[in-house]
């Protein structure tokens, strides 16, 4: 729930905020190419380490916590960008903000690092609660996906709250104006949600400290020609190779479903408050004092949009169950 409440204040403030900090509009997309970049290099890495840790704090709480220190530090540069440009000699008068612009990439970037170095374990950990009884998994997969848009549903009407910093306003400074201060009040209660959490998770829910012998004694059950190979570690890629060659058809059919959904799906998340401040609302970032004020309305209804889309998303996971078993099936209802 506290990353995606993150999650859903990066995707309804932060294509309307780097405009702010003056980037033009054509490149504030390319920014965006850290989230994809890294889920490709860093959930697959993460995950194949994560497997293997033998901490005695478990195999998967070590990088969750990790995960979400590097959240919190990431949203700091993030909601600071402004102030800490204006330390460094950004002038007020002036755009782009050189300076703010930099920190905030650089933000930015970790903070999808630390997003994808902290779901895969997340996820992880509910598969390994799950066991291998399918009903369980079923239903933690429901409540993960319910929880996912609680987050959501707290992160998009905190980004519609337009006089959120007046709960906070410490936020609002002379290199920070208030919609600045809005964007730095949301991620502070990020922060504080995201690391509270986290602490809760990681109190409450125990791991077994994780051996390789486990692996070889697996394999033993089955064959001994198995538990020798077993017994030899596969490279990281060579198992991504391995694992992509194994697929059987419906999964690479599934795969490609998936990626054309993410295709048509991930431009309207990113751009929907960003249309709506501009074609709806007919306001502009970069305009007068008003253009900025209707933008600025524009933004906060396409994230209240979003909002209401989460509600729907959040009912539908806990009946997407009861939905398939409806019509005959999970693959039915696909």
């Amino acid at each position: 729930e506290g990353v995606q409440f993150g999650w859903a204040l990066q995707l309804s403030l932060l294509t309307p905020y780097v405009q702010l900090l003056g980037i033009p509009h054509t490149w504030a997309a390319f920014i965006w190419l850290c989230g994809p970049i890294s889920g490709m290099l860093v959930q697959p890495i993460v995950g194949y380490h994560s497997d293997r840790c033998t901490s005695r704090f478990g195999r998967r709480r070590p990088f969750i916590a990790s995960g979400a220190a590097f959240v919190a530090i990431a949203v700091f540069l993030i909601g600071y960008a402004a102030d800490l440009g204006h330390l460094s000699g950004d002038s007020l008068d002036k755009s782009p903000k050189t300076r703010a612009i930099a920190i905030f990439v650089v933000g930015f970037w970790i903070l999808d690092v630390a997003n994808n170095m902290l779901q895969g374990p997340c996820r992880a950990l509910l598969a390994d609660l799950s066991g291998t009884s399918q009903k369980k998994t079923r239903t933690a997969n429901a409540l993960f996906s319910f929880f996912m848009a609680v987050g959501n549903v707290l992160g998009y009407a905190a980004g519609a709250y337009t006089h959120l910093y007046k709960l906070f306003p410490f936020t609002k400074t002379t290199a920070c104006d208030v919609y600045c201060a809005n964007l730095k009040s949301c991620f502070f209660i990020s922060i504080v949600l995201l690391l509270s959490l986290t602490v809760l998770a990681l109190s409450y829910v125990k791991e077994k400290p994780w051996s390789p012998d486990q692996a070889v004694d697996n394999a033993e059950d089955d064959t001994a020609s198995q538990a020798s190979s077993s017994a030899q570690p596969m490279p990281f890629f060579g198992e991504i190779l391995g694992a992509f060659k194994n697929l059987k058809r419906p999964m690479w059919i599934l795969l490609l479903v998936t990626c054309l959904n993410w295709i048509a799906w991930f431009p309207f998340l990113l751009f929907d408050t960003d249309w709506m401040g501009r074609e709806v609302y007919g306001g502009d970032s970069s305009g007068s004092a008003e253009q900025l004020k209707l933008y600025d309305r524009g933004v906060r209804a396409g994230a209240l949009g979003l909002m209401l889309n989460s509600v729907v998303l959040g009912f539908t996971s806990l009946g997407v169950e009861v939905l398939a078993r409806g019509v005959g099936g999970a693959n039915r209802f696909w």
